[in-house]
């Protein structure tokens, strides 16, 4: 189990999910467009690691993708699946970086919520032990509850990633209270994961509009964004996209650690004068 105690905290990572240019090659059934080389152009553009979400279904990764990605790339593989024996074989063959857990359904177009980890604790410890045992880092994909984040690090994953749908579906349909609530939540929840030792991530929806709020959490340490930069390349390249996103994630963590440091200079002004 993890100690409690905050986690070290360094620079904001930009995790790239590449599983939609998978997607467009698979709608031809033909060999292009390339995730690998759309893994090379996200390192050059800056990123800081890649996902990949191999599916049951294998509807947009596959397994040639992963034996690839394993071999070509040189930054970190976040392999994303479900909690299954076929996932669990496949990730200890590879030993990847990091395997996220993430809930699954065949029906579903998108990943539509976290997991249930705090109702499935026994099951997930016995499956994440052999993941860790073998030195990769697990991560947990859940929704910003406490619970959620308390199960997580008793079974000893070592990061959440919080789901941050909800805030962008409302930001995106104007629900501005419902907006609000959500990135308090994701807010209120990267802190309190921090204080149980878990690193914090978020992704799922991140966009231009909505990525600079949860950048500027001083807990966040990643974000992984995919179906917006695949989307956005189209019309700009995907270089261009991944360099505006880091620019986007950096400008919102430097303004705010400035607010700290102006914050944290008023109230030593103010101790000093009382």
């Amino acid at each position: 189990m993890n100690e409690t105690r905050p986690a070290a905290r360094g620079p904001l990572r930009l995790g790239v999910n590449i599983d939609h240019v998978a997607t467009v090659r698979n709608a031809r059934g033909c060999g292009y467009p390339d995730p690998v080389r759309a893994a090379h152009l996200a390192e050059s553009a800056g990123a800081d690691g890649i996902t990949a979400h191999l599916r049951e279904d294998r509807r947009h990764i596959t397994d040639h993708d992963i034996d690839r990605l394993m071999c070509e790339i040189s930054l970190p593989l976040n392999l994303e699946m479900a909690a299954t024996e076929e996932m669990l074989a496949i990730a200890l063959r590879h030993r990847p970086h990091a395997v996220c857990i993430v809930p699954e359904k065949r029906e579903e177009r998108t990943t539509e919520g976290g997991l249930d980890v705090a109702s499935d604790e026994n099951r997930l410890a016995q499956f994440i032990a052999p993941l860790a045992d073998a030195g990769c880092r697990i991560s947990l994909f859940v929704g910003a509850e406490h619970r959620q984040l308390e199960s997580a690090a008793r079974i000893g994953a070592a990061v959440v990633e919080l789901h941050a749908g909800g805030y962008c579906d409302a930001h995106a349909e104007r629900r501005i209270l419902d907006r609000d609530r959500e990135l308090k939540a994701i807010c209120d929840m990267a802190a309190f994961g921090e204080s149980l030792g878990l690193e914090m991530h978020a992704g799922h929806g991140l966009t231009f509009d909505t990525v600079k709020p949860v950048a500027a959490i001083p807990q966040m340490m990643e974000l992984n964004i995919g179906h917006f930069l695949i989307g956005e390349a189209i019309f700009s390249g995907l270089e261009s996209v991944i360099r505006r996103m880091r620019e986007l994630m950096d400008d919102a963590r430097s303004s705010a650690a400035d607010g700290q440091a102006d914050l944290a200079m008023a109230s030593g002004l103010t101790a000093a004068s009382g």
